[in-house]
């Protein structure tokens, strides 16, 4: 059914990709959608949620649930965020603006990267709902005092610090096509210049990996992260979590929740896939803080998944960039109302009344 913009979207928000792909140069596609080394991980992902079986509960008399949860104590219209990614005017010419229009209509919040097309007071302003912002640890700690303050003051609510990227994950494609950010598109929260390696074509170099490796800091450490801490009254997530001792560390650290992470398959390519290790690390934590599921979610059955391994709710990464590519907001706004008419669908196939309940449901493995 055509949406109120004539936008007329697919029948699942997985199939978003297609759209992308067809509308997308090659090596823009294959920026968004590829992994780091063989990818393996990449593909880990999904094949690890494919394998979760949920047990559906029966005669629970469940008719219309309710998609709403809380976030870091803020309840949202479903248990989802729009992940961190970076240059989102490389798909679109209104890039993050429209992205961030859509979380905030969809009432979701909506996470933007440090590495944003669009600075953050205009991102701030277009949203219209919750932004959290995305920090990546960069070598001038000024930068990042700066930064920290332009994300307060702009309104943004929480602040999710990545933490598995000390240098860039060797992203094949990327090093294949020598691919490197055109003109038009800057890393425009930093200042200028600060990103011109981002823009210069090397065969056999990813730009981008070339930019990341001179502004990040490759040593960012646990007393960083307490810095951090002290120096920002916003919650805190740390994203990029796949140990239990990490995650039972972070918790010690004060930080508000852990988003259990391998960066969608983009950074080590050894890494487990994230729902293999979310229920150890829901253990760990033992309540202390939220955690979050983030890499492979392509639709609403995986938020259920999510759930019932225990998650408190999860980031969606690639569908989001998918739609924004075919269709600007218009197509984002489709496709998350397709996450919440495929979660709701979820839900009561599931015989749960609420996100809640989708907690306390069993899970089967493999099966």
């Amino acid at each position: 059914m055509p949406t109120p913009s004539g936008f007329v979207p697919p029948a699942s928000v997985a199939e978003f990709a297609a759209l992308a792909r067809a509308v997308l140069p090659a090596h823009v596609w294959d920026f968004v959608d590829g992994g780091s080394g063989a990818e393996t991980t990449l593909t880990a992902n999904r094949a690890a949620l494919d394998r979760v079986a949920v047990l559906p509960r029966m005669l629970t008399g469940v008719e219309n649930p309710r998609t709403g949860a809380t976030l870091l104590g803020r309840e949202q219209s479903m248990p989802v965020a729009v992940a961190p990614m970076a240059y989102q005017r490389l798909l679109h010419p209104d890039g993050e603006v429209a992205l961030a229009a859509a979380a905030g209509a969809a009432g979701v919040p909506y996470v933007l990267s440090t590495l944003s097309s669009t600075p953050i007071e205009e991102v701030t302003a277009a949203a219209g709902g919750p932004v959290w912002f995305q920090l990546y640890w960069l070598r001038d700690r000024g930068l990042v005092a700066d930064l920290l303050d332009r994300a307060h003051a702009a309104g943004c609510t929480a602040l999710v610090v990545t933490v598995d990227v000390p240098v860039l994950g060797r992203r094949l494609r990327d090093v294949r096509n020598a691919f490197a950010l055109p003109p038009q598109v800057t890393a425009a929260n930093l200042p200028g210049g600060r990103d011109d390696l981002a823009h210069v074509g090397t065969p056999g170099v990813s730009a981008i990996a070339a930019h990341t490796g001179a502004v990040f800091a490759p040593a960012l450490s646990w007393a960083d992260l307490a810095w951090l801490r002290a120096r920002t009254p916003l919650p805190v997530l740390v994203k990029g979590i796949l140990d239990p001792g990490d995650a039972v560390r972070a918790a010690d650290s004060g930080v508000d929740a852990v988003v259990v992470s391998n960066h969608g398959g983009r950074q080590f390519d050894a890494a487990p896939a994230t729902a293999t290790v979310l229920p150890e690390v829901v253990a760990a934590v033992d309540g202390r803080v939220e955690v979050l599921l983030d890499s492979g979610v392509r639709g609403g059955t995986d938020v259920l998944r999510a759930l019932a391994l225990g998650a408190a709710g999860v980031l969606l990464g690639r569908p989001a960039f998918w739609a924004l590519a075919a269709g600007g907001r218009p197509a984002a706004e489709a496709a998350l109302a397709l996450l919440a008419a495929e979660f709701r669908d979820a839900l009561t196939l599931c015989g749960c009344a609420d996100p809640a309940q989708a907690r306390q449901l069993r899970t089967v493995v493999g099966g």
